[in-house]
C-alpha cells in the first residue's frame, strides 16, 4: 500500500484507483454502519474518494492513511445524516397524495419523532399518546410500576425536547 500511496500522492490516477479499491470494503463497512441505507453509504464513499484525491497531498504520515481516510468517511456520513434529518419532513410531505388528510401528515411526523427516541421509550409513548392509555393502564400492560412508567414518559419527553428544541438539538438515530 505504501508504494500505491506514494504514487497516488504524486497524482498517479491508476495508483489512486488501486488504493481506493484496496480500501473499498472497509469503507463500505464503516459507511453502512453509520448510514441508514446503501444509497447514503455510497454517496459518503463517493464524497470520501473525491476528498481524498483532492487532499491527499496534505497527508503528512503515510502510516496514518487508513485512519485519515476513515475520519473523512465518518465526517461525510455524518454530513449526509444531518442533511437527511433536515429534509425528512419536506420529503414526507411531498410524498403525500391528493386527498390525504392532516391526520396522515401527523402520522408521518409522529413516526419520524419516534425514530429519534430510544427504543425503551417508544412503547410507552405510543401507548400513552397514540393509544390514549392512562399511566395506570400502561403499568398494568407492561407489568411495571406507575412510577417507572412516569419516569419513562419524562425521559422520553426530554429526548424529544433535545430533538425539537434548536438550542438543545442532538442527532437522530
Amino acid at each position: 500500500m505504501n508504494t500505491l500511496l506514494r504514487k497516488a500522492k504524486h497524482r498517479d490516477g491508476e495508483a489512486f484507483v488501486a488504493l481506493m479499491q484496496e480500501n473499498m470494503q472497509a469503507m463500505y463497512k464503516v459507511a453502512s454502519a453509520i448510514c441508514s441505507n446503501d444509497e447514503d453509504a455510497a454517496d459518503a464513499i463517493q464524497d470520501t474518494i473525491l476528498t481524498c484525491w483532492e487532499k491527499l497531498h496534505t497527508l503528512k504520515q503515510e502510516e496514518f492513511f487508513k485512519s485519515w481516510l476513515t475520519k473523512i468517511l465518518i465526517n461525510n456520513c455524518n454530513n449526509i445524516l444531518r442533511k437527511r434529518r433536515k429534509i425528512v419532513y419536506c420529503d414526507s410531505m411531498m410524498d403525500m397524495q391528493a386527498g390525504q388528510t392532516c391526520a396522515e401528515y401527523d402520522y408521518v411526523e409522529w413516526r419520524e419523532m419516534l425514530r429519534c427516541v430510544d427504543e425503551k421509550y417508544r412503547v410507552v409513548l405510543v401507548l400513552y399518546y397514540a393509544e390514549g392509555f392512562k399511566v395506570k393502564e400502561i403499568s398494568e400492560i407492561l407489568g411495571e410500576s406507575e412510577s417507572a412508567i412516569k419516569r419513562r414518559l419524562c425521559s422520553a419527553r426530554k429526548q424529544m425536547e433535545l430533538v425539537y428544541d434548536p438550542e438543545k438539538r442532538r442527532k437522530c438515530k
